[in-house]
């Protein structure tokens, strides 16, 4: 289930034919596609698209990812992927997913991705002050400070 207490964006979509396997499902491998939609759906709504963030020569590079499958979906069906931020650092971030109906609410999957912050040469910087910023007002009433530990936000931030 989403948190209730930061940001969730919520992306919909149709199940697409190419997407299922002969058993008329949604391929498990779909799922972490669905994610990494869900992820730049976020992003934009926060106002910090991610191919901006890789153009400034950034990547966020994926160092796991774990999805629970619950029921499958199938083709045609129209669901809905949420997506968060369970935890920001200065060189890491992680998103929490939900993928469900969207009409009945049925959670489909649910799942986690751990990204690190690299140049496009493989080196771990800190994520960019104008991104990080961004990814800061999808948070509860917390935030990283610049050596990643999570601190009250004061009014005035």
């Amino acid at each position: 289930m989403p948190p209730t207490d930061r940001f969730v964006s919520e992306a919909a979509f149709h199940v697409r034919y190419a997407e299922t396997d002969a058993m008329g499902v949604v391929h498990h491998s779909v799922y972490i596609v669905y994610f990494e939609e869900a992820r730049s759906h976020f992003s934009r709504e926060l106002g910090a698209s991610y191919a901006e963030f890789e153009r400034s020569g950034y990547w966020l590079t994926v160092a796991e990812v774990q999805a629970r499958y619950a029921v499958p979906a199938r083709y045609g069906q129209q669901l809905v992927a949420r997506c968060w931020i369970e935890d920001l650092k200065s060189r890491a971030i992680t998103f929490g997913y939900e993928i469900a109906d969207a009409n009945s609410g049925t959670v489909h999957v649910t799942g986690r991705s751990h990204h690190i912050c690299i140049t496009h040469d493989g080196h771990v910087v800190r994520i960019p002050e104008a991104w990080a910023s961004a990814m800061r007002r999808g948070l509860p009433q917390h935030q990283a400070d610049q050596n990643g530990t999570s601190r009250p936000i004061s009014p005035t931030s």
